[in-house]
């Protein structure tokens, strides 16, 4: 009996010692998943901090989307040959689109036009919204003198509550437009001119020839820190009968939802 008393207990005490260590095992390849983890995360986080791929910003350089804007770069990446749309000097098409107040605009209402500020923008873009108080004060500047502010949304959608008429019509009585808002509903126009961010700058001569595409200015985030106005140095450039320069800037702004 003593011997079988030896025995069972000999085999308790293995039978333990392997239940010990499989613990043992388990609670060590846990603890190194973990460690895993926490190190990729800390990487991750001392790779965003330090921003290898984003210098700082030097004193000439244009700010970056508004908070919420992720990590996307709101400057154009594709040239005017990739967007296939309009080049400098070509002929732009005219439209028949609808305004905020009910009625088909088309360039050609405007009378006595010396050119026409197309401007292709949105409601929910934090730089359209921006731009919508510089877009007022570009109109009011330049309308009498012969160049319209034209704006057209091509984001227009009714399945989307904030980009829908009622939304573009709500928006346009709240900053009180002076300026037309028109709906590309049916997602036409904005290809052919080209457009691919909110906002996106076409500036035509009488003629409707293409003159200048691209930005407004140069400080998307501060209109007391704008350099440089492009729009505004065109159409001066343009009633001078100066040559534009430049003609061409990347837009700066939200890509266009519809493409």
């Amino acid at each position: 009996m003593k011997k079988i008393s030896t025995l069972l207990l000999g085999l308790s005490l293995i039978a333990g010692t392997l239940v010990s260590c499989k613990d043992n095992a388990e609670k060590s390849e846990n603890s190194d998943k973990q460690e895993h983890t926490e190190g990729h995360e800390k990487m991750a986080s001392k790779d965003h901090k330090g921003k290898p791929g984003h210098p700082p910003k030097g004193k000439g350089d244009r700010k970056g989307p508004p908070p919420g804007g992720g990590n996307h770069s709101p400057e154009q990446t594709k040239t005017l040959e990739e967007i296939g749309g309009y080049k400098i000097g070509e002929v732009a098409t005219d439209f028949d689109l609808k305004n905020v107040d009910g009625n088909m605009f088309s360039l050609a209402d405007i009378e006595n036009a010396k050119g026409y500020i197309v401007v292709f923008t949105c409601n929910e873009c934090p730089f359209a919204k921006m731009y919508e108080d510089r877009l007022i004060a570009l109109h009011n500047k330049y309308a009498s003198k012969g160049y319209s502010v034209v704006a057209i949304n091509p984001n227009v959608s009714e399945d989307n509550e904030k980009e829908n008429f009622t939304a573009m019509q709500k928006r346009a009585e709240e900053k009180q437009f002076p300026y037309v808002y028109l709906a590309d509903t049916e997602h036409k126009i904005f290809p052919q001119y080209g457009a691919v961010r909110t906002p996106h700058v076409f500036l035509l001569d009488a003629e409707r020839k293409v003159q200048y595409i691209g930005t407004i200015d140069d400080n998307a985030k501060s209109a007391e820190d704008v350099k440089v106005k492009y729009v505004e140095n065109a159409i001066e450039a343009l009633e001078k009968g100066e040559k534009i320069e430049p003609n061409f800037t990347k837009a700066i702004g939200c890509p266009v939802k519809a493409i």
